[in-house]
């Protein structure tokens, strides 16, 4: 089960003005289950998307790459699961780009105006008579309050669907965030999460989606790790209708701009938690935050040095307070003139390390206490500057390696 974390209800994900959503049953692995997604996009509507940076990524996202580049308007994205097409060379780009276009064909647009992506089994190839013959109903279904249905069609070892609906006012206008994600494991997005695709009704430049979309990456689906694997078929796409109604926004450094991108941020937030919380086996939210350091960068380095170690992840996971290892990890970051001296580690409200060794009031059993928790706080500080950053990861417990020996079964 997730991590103090269950599903929006369905009549709390706010319909997306000049957005409609059909699903339908494929049987693209498994008969019975959603696991084909129709978004169609009224036109008018800008997109945008980032994609993860794994050298062997995914025939879909090497479409869409394509797609976006060629400049063209975006009308219809395609989503399935169950099946990756991901190493599966040049077949797979034909089976992507046939998807294109049946749901061209369907929908009256260019097949260079739809995006596809998949998520499942990689080096398999992907059904496409099957997506094919299911895209129909997926068209007959389209509806703009179709989001928990989404949510749900695109899950893979996802234990609770995951989704998001926000709403700001901008000028007088009511604007409106809603989004989805998928994800449980393969989940260290050097970009994005395995796939996530947020909504808004805002009005926007469509030169600003771009840097918006990058924004919240970094501030969100770029803090995440489950075990410090980069899928073949991240994305993380952003659509703005234009529908809301308020002055167009030119700028993200405007108020209005401002007000956006901090909703759009804190929900591709929301949903990048929700994966963490949904890790595979995962019993334990784990925040890490690292301060004190020369630079962001630096920050970072080191708290996922800590947040990818299975020694870490497994004591947490045993509620074990070996705390040793975060020193350890932290040693190994990769920061060569790191004076081990100056560290402090803190667990909550536990003050466990100070110059580089056991605080004297430390005593195991505040550590245990606190890694009995389900929320824990990991907190260093480098003592080298100003700067700090947050990840976010969960626990290492037998049900991983059961989850993935079983996952083609």
């Amino acid at each position: 089960m997730p991590v103090n974390y269950q599903a929006t209800p369905a009549e709390r994900l706010h319909p997306i003005a000049g957005l409609r959503i059909g699903t339908a049953m494929a049987g693209i692995r498994k008969a019975g289950r959603r696991d084909l997604v129709l978004f169609a996009l009224d036109a008018g509507a800008s997109v945008a998307g980032v994609f993860t940076n794994n050298r062997f990524c995914a025939a879909p996202v090497q479409i869409c790459r394509r797609h976006l580049a060629a400049g063209g308007a975006i009308r219809a994205l395609v989503v399935n699961t169950g099946n990756a097409n991901a190493g599966t060379g040049a077949q797979g780009l034909a089976h992507a780009q046939r998807t294109c276009v049946a749901v061209a064909g369907l929908l009256g647009i260019a097949d260079t105006a739809v995006l596809p992506f998949s998520t499942g089994v990689i080096m398999e190839p992907l059904p496409v008579e099957r997506i094919e013959a299911g895209l129909p109903a997926a068209v007959a279904d389209l509806a703009p309050a179709h989001w928990a249905q989404a949510a749900e069609g695109i899950m893979t070892t996802d234990t609770v669907p995951k989704s998001a609906s926000r709403q700001l006012v901008i000028d007088g206008h009511t604007v409106t965030l809603t989004g989805i994600a998928k994800g449980a494991g393969m989940i260290r997005p050097n970009m994005a999460t395995m796939l996530g695709f947020v909504a808004t009704d805002a009005v926007l430049a469509p030169a600003l989606l771009q840097p918006l979309v990058e924004q919240a990456a970094q501030a969100s689906f770029n803090r995440i790790t489950i075990d410090g694997d980069t899928s073949t078929n991240d994305s993380f796409v952003l659509v703005a209708t234009q529908r809301a109604g308020h002055a167009p926004i030119t700028s993200l450094d405007s108020p209005a701009g401002r007000l956006l991108a901090d909703a759009v941020a804190g929900l591709a937030r929301e949903l990048a938690q929700a994966i963490v919380r949904d890790g595979e086996g995962a019993t334990k939210f784990i925040t890490v935050c690292v301060q004190g350091g020369r630079d962001a960068a630096e920050c970072r380095q080191v708290a996922y040095a800590i947040a990818h170690s299975p020694l870490v992840k497994t004591a947490f996971f045993a509620s074990d307070p070996n705390l040793g290892r975060i020193l350890a990890a932290v040693g190994y970051a990769g920061i060569a003139d790191l004076e081990q001296g100056l560290i402090d580690l803190y667990l909550d409200d536990v003050h466990v390390a100070t110059r580089g060794g056991r605080h004297p009031a430390y005593q195991e059993a505040d550590g245990q206490r606190v890694m009995k928790g389900s929320e824990i706080t990991v907190r260093v500080d480098l003592h080298r500057g100003p700067a700090q950053t947050e990840v976010w990861t969960c626990d290492l417990s037998h049900d991983y390696v059961t989850i993935n020996a079983d996952y083609r079964s």
